[in-house]
């Protein structure tokens, strides 16, 4: 039997992120089986083994793809957002919270992820996206170096609870219009 292509390998591997994406999303971590995750992808579990090595594996994959494209989600509403770093902030942080609060990302890096992955690659994996991203911006806006881990630190806590706060409620758009304007306020404050 030949070896798959590289292109047909990378599309194989794809399709098992993307079904195992949905899947997590959906029924959480610990009600999905690789077997479920294969009879979605329509592949076997040995290729899935291939390209992740463990349910775990695929998991981080799963959480490193969602963080990294709600970090671009962010970089992209802040550099829309002008050159003023108070402008990004803002842009930035309303982006991250309807980013991460509709599609697959709110349970699997809020719910999942800390417990699945563990606290601290959870933390760096977000380390290494978002809050990255924040912390750059904040430092921009002129919180001084002393105060910029504590800042990034709970501005990003207070957002990843909002999202959770929101994500509980998905039929209240009042929910997600009252998360946004508290951000604001703490927004407001940040940049006095």
């Amino acid at each position: 039997m030949p070896r798959a292509s590289a292109a047909a390998a990378a599309a194989t591997k794809r399709q098992i992120l993307t079904s195992a994406t949905e899947l997590f999303a959906s029924d959480g971590y610990a009600d999905v089986s690789l077997d479920d995750v294969a009879q979605a992808a329509n592949v076997t579990r040995g290729a899935i083994y291939h390209h992740y090595g463990s349910k775990i594996g695929l998991f981080r994959s799963v959480a490193a793809q969602l963080q990294s494209n709600i970090a671009a989600e962010v970089e992209a509403a802040a550099h829309e957002a002008g050159k003023e770093p108070h402008a990004q902030l803002r842009a930035g942080c309303h982006a991250f919270l309807d980013a991460i609060t509709v599609g697959p990302a709110a349970r699997v890096l809020l719910v999942d992820a800390p417990s699945v992955i563990g606290w601290d690659q959870w933390r760096k994996l977000d380390a290494e996206n978002s809050a990255a991203l924040l912390r750059e911006v904040l430092a921009q806006a002129g919180v001084s170096a002393s105060q910029l881990g504590a800042m990034t630190a709970q501005l990003s806590g207070a957002m990843n609870e909002a999202a959770l706060w929101v994500g509980q409620q998905p039929e209240n758009d009042t929910a997600r219009q009252s998360a946004h304007q508290v951000l604001d306020r703490l927004l407001d404050a940040v940049a006095s």
